[in-house]
């Protein structure tokens, strides 16, 4: 699938970001713990050069708890802060301020011997759209301050929130970048509603996913639809054709029929996309840290 999804007010995002980098000590970066390369923008480090940053691997509640350590264990490699979170339930997230401040400790020093005490920290907090920034904000903060909703494109300007007396967090828009480079970036945003789902074939994306899961997760995925075994893959066949025979086998157990009594793979498509971005099926993570 070739998905490609970049609105004009990115553009605008994009160079509102810019500007306001003078204005921050620290980027925090919120990533989809369960697709942890394709949740980041590359814009978003040649824009942030120099400045501090902090990886938050967001919705490990969801992701393979053994593939959380391993992409941890790698950024922590590449040089930055990692935290693990889920914005959702809160879990984590009473670690962010000190998390923000010990990242800024030399920092904070200098501020010190020049006798700014008691000035505050501003974080950015950035990430593409639908990852969790204004429900994590409102957890750190914990009071309503940004607008949050399940789809993408909710945050639409900048909001300075106040977390504390010494910490100030700066929303920012989700944003995406021109041009998918590889196509499975493309479709694992959509897998986890970064991109709109008015854009693509759902029933087409539903095939991919459940591909995917029954190569790498085949255990849970018998289990959340009750399949006694996976159908074998027929020769040299691809992934769509193998996930639509899925998907009406998921459909079957689920009783999903349409006028004329074919099974209702559209439906099951949208319920699999549903129940996946909802962490119903299980802890999956779709993609591996790469051996250096």
């Amino acid at each position: 699938m070739n998905i490609q999804w970049y609105p004009g007010h990115m553009t605008k995002t994009r160079r509102q970001i810019e500007a306001d980098l003078k204005n921050v000590d620290l980027v925090a970066e919120i990533v989809d713990a369960r697709i942890p390369v394709s949740s980041r923008n590359p814009d978003i480090d040649t824009l942030c050069v120099g400045k501090p940053r902090l990886i938050v691997l967001n919705r490990a509640d969801q992701a393979d708890p053994a593939m959380n350590r391993l992409w941890a264990d790698k950024f922590r490699s590449l040089g930055y802060a990692v935290l693990e979170t889920d914005a959702k339930s809160g879990r984590g997230i009473q670690q962010f301020s000190s998390m923000v401040r010990q990242a800024l400790g030399e920092q904070i020093a200098r501020w010190r011997e020049k006798g700014q005490v008691g000035r505050p920290v501003r974080a950015m907090v950035v990430g593409v759209p639908n990852v969790g920034k204004s429900t994590f904000i409102n957890k750190v903060a914990r009071k309503k301050s940004a607008k949050a909703g399940d789809r993408p494109g909710v945050t639409r300007g900048k909001q300075w929130v106040n977390v504390d007396g010494g910490l100030d967090l700066l929303d920012t828009p989700g944003i995406l970048w021109p041009k998918f480079e590889d196509d499975r970036i493309g479709m694992y945003l959509a897998f986890t509603g970064a991109v709109k789902d008015e854009i693509m074939d759902v029933e087409t994306l539903g095939c991919h996913l459940m591909s995917l899961l029954a190569l790498r997760y085949p255990q849970a995925l018998m289990e959340s639809y009750k399949l006694s075994q996976l159908p074998g893959r027929e020769g040299e066949e691809n992934d769509i054709s193998y996930g639509y025979r899925l998907l009406e086998a998921c459909a079957q157990k689920r009783g999903m029929r349409i006028s004329g009594g074919e099974w209702d793979t559209q439906r099951m498509a949208r319920t699999l996309l549903d129940e996946y971005r909802g962490g119903k099926l299980g802890r999956f993570t779709l993609e591996v840290p790469q051996k250096q």
